[in-house]
């Protein structure tokens, strides 16, 4: 017995067998557990002053130093952070 408290390993989605939800389930999980490890890396990478050394704008503008990672996420620009998203979705 597993811990499923909405009852989804017991749902046919797409019209699947249930075999087929518990796998795509299974996978997922995995796959959201990999971004979220690799989120905080990024977060404890920029915590102790790491940064691209390339410009984060096409002006030539340089990516913020000296900021926590919230505010430097806070810093880059809509359009910057606009590709951050369609490139992860993309993915």
């Amino acid at each position: 017995k597993f811990y499923d408290p909405l009852d989804l390993s017991g749902q046919n989605f797409w019209g699947k067998s249930q075999e087929e939800t518990i796998g795509f389930l299974r996978e997922s999980e995995v796959k959201h557990g990999r971004i979220a490890m690799f989120a905080f890396v990024g977060y404890i990478a920029h915590a102790n002053g790491f940064t691209f050394p390339w410009a984060m704008t096409l002006s030539g503008e340089k990516f913020p130093t000296g900021l926590t990672p919230p505010e430097a996420w806070d810093a880059i620009p809509d359009a910057g952070k606009l590709q951050i998203f369609l490139f992860v979705g993309f993915l």
